[in-house]
């Protein structure tokens, strides 16, 4: 019976540079700015999902970049268990880009953010409970710290944003990971500088983020970008453009 990583200590899990460890710690940081999110209201909501944005989605694509395919290699059943993941990701993907077209205290935001929030939260249950336990039971120390090593890379450099056509998979994701981490950082300076700031600076912002926005949703649909996804992470969004 494995263990889920909740219960155990870091020494346990392989040392701070380990990837059980890292993720965890992303896991502990994304609770605490739930918490912080469902006590928010307006441009101090919309800076803390920007905040939780920017942990959730490179947080993933490093798992789908690194993680999940390092799985599938030592698990006889990691196919199966990466898919069930990878359609919770897709799931999140597309509910946020529903997010990010409504404001706080309209019906639509307050209708997807507690379904956002319960994906979110069964996602890292599969993942601490399930998954990380049997890839601990596969790699030494020395691996789960190599396989952290490189997650940590990826992560600092991966997309800031959903991107819901973009494969969940290589090497559609690995062609987006450049394109879309400067426009999605790019927007995220952006948004926040239209936040806060008054006047033409912050109608010049939004008008960039904006601009920005409608290139990545242009760009994700180029064909090299959604290959290797597994038909039942495909989005229905690329069959409308």
């Amino acid at each position: 019976m494995v263990t889920s990583i909740a219960r155990q200590t870091e020494r346990q899990l392989g040392g701070p540079r380990s990837v059980l460890v890292r993720q965890q710690r992303d896991h502990q940081e994304l609770d605490r700015l739930v918490h912080a999110i469902d006590a928010a209201e307006g441009d101090e909501r919309l800076d803390l999902l920007t905040d939780l944005a920017r942990l959730v989605f490179p947080h993933a694509f490093a798992e789908e970049s690194v993680l999940w395919p390092a799985i599938r290699r030592v698990l006889p059943e990691g196919e199966q268990l990466t898919l069930q993941i990878e359609q919770e990701h897709q799931e999140i993907n597309e509910l946020w880009s529903e997010l990010e077209q409504t404001t706080p205290g309209d019906g639509r935001h307050e209708e997807l953010w507690p379904r956002i929030v319960e994906l979110l939260r069964e996602d890292v249950r599969d993942e601490e409970d399930e998954l990380l336990p049997r890839l601990q039971e596969k790699l030494g120390r020395r691996g789960l710290v190599q396989l952290g090593l490189s997650w940590e890379v990826v992560r600092r450099i991966a997309p800031t944003r959903p991107h819901p056509v973009v494969a969940r998979r290589p090497p559609g994701n690995v062609a987006a990971a450049l394109p879309m981490t400067v426009l999605d950082r790019s927007r995220d300076l952006l948004d926040r500088t239209a936040r806060t700031r008054d006047g033409r600076v912050a109608q010049l912002a939004g008008g960039l983020s904006r601009a920005a926005a409608g290139v990545a949703g242009r760009l994700e649909h180029v064909p090299p970008l959604t290959e290797g996804e597994d038909p039942s992470t495909h989005s229905g969004r690329s069959d409308r453009t």
